[in-house]
């Protein structure tokens, strides 16, 4: 079982690794995005990850899979409320954070030898739906994972209007360019997660909103954990990730606090659903 402690406090870069050419020093590597993540950005999701286990009383009891796991930080607050907990993470860099933390981490979509289960009784999709290119698919394979009787979890932002980071997320829509950039409040909209049911055979049990603050302590560490999330790659391959980097220093103005931090507030939506015996 995996510690509870955490080292360090996502969507999840898909695919292959853009390429941004003369980047000055501060253009941030691969490698420094998925600690940026571990130790900047993670944290943030907590009071989400914390109600999700609340409601659904996660513990010994509970084999918790979590898909599109990133650096783990919701697993281990699941083993530190004694469940067994497994992870699948695509991207090399995270996965390797995550193993870091003792998780049992597989890489790619479907659970591998290296995992104890090929069903569990909770599956939770936290960071990997904002932006997925078919949440559809996500989705069905969450429930494929999902013993008879257990639970997936699908989370997204709420309402763009509930969210002050909407206008420094919008920074990656306008710096796309032409490009595949997903909107990542494109399942916020009332019904559109239960939409994504049907298909996978699930039975909607309950939802929730969990507010969900962005604080850093300055506009540095608030760009990077913004950067780390995922949701900005397609504009960094786009427009350069120095330029990206520059508009969201700008997006987040409104945001300064006289100290020189950052806060904005968020509301995220969960989706409890139930795998049919």
């Amino acid at each position: 079982m995996a510690s509870a402690r955490t080292t360090g406090t996502t969507v999840r870069p898909t695919g292959a690794r853009p390429h941004v050419p003369h980047d000055p020093p501060r253009a941030i590597a691969w490698p420094a995005r998925a600690r940026d993540w571990a130790e900047i950005q993670e944290r943030m999701l907590v009071p989400l990850y914390e109600a999700v286990y609340s409601r659904l009383e996660v513990g010994p009891a509970t084999s918790v899979l979590g898909l599109g796991c990133r650096s783990g930080l919701a697993l281990l607050l699941a083993a530190g409320r004694g469940a067994q907990v497994s992870g699948l993470e695509p991207q090399d860099e995270l996965r390797e954070l995550a193993r870091g933390r003792r998780l049992r981490v597989g890489a790619g979509a479907r659970p591998t030898t290296a995992l104890p289960h090929s069903a569990y009784s909770l599956v939770t999709v936290f960071e990997q739906l904002p932006g997925s290119a078919d949440p559809a698919r996500v989705v069905a394979e969450a429930a494929r994972l999902t013993l008879p009787g257990g639970h997936v979890v699908l989370a997204a932002w709420g309402p763009p209007e509930r969210c002050e980071s909407a206008s420094v997320l919008d920074v990656a829509r306008r710096m796309a360019g032409r490009t595949t950039a997903r909107d990542p409040f494109e399942l916020s909209p009332p019904g559109a997660l239960e939409d994504l049911l049907a298909g996978a055979g699930l039975h909607p049990a309950g939802s929730g909103r969990v507010s969900c603050p962005f604080a850093y302590p300055d506009l540095d560490s608030a760009v990077r954990g913004l950067l780390s999330t995922g949701l900005y790659e397609a504009a960094a391959e786009f427009s350069g990730l120095p330029l990206v980097a520059k508009e969201l220093e700008e997006a987040l103005a409104p945001y300064l606090r006289p100290d020189g931090s950052v806060r904005m507030e968020n509301l995220f939506r969960y989706l409890v659903a139930e795998q049919p015996r």
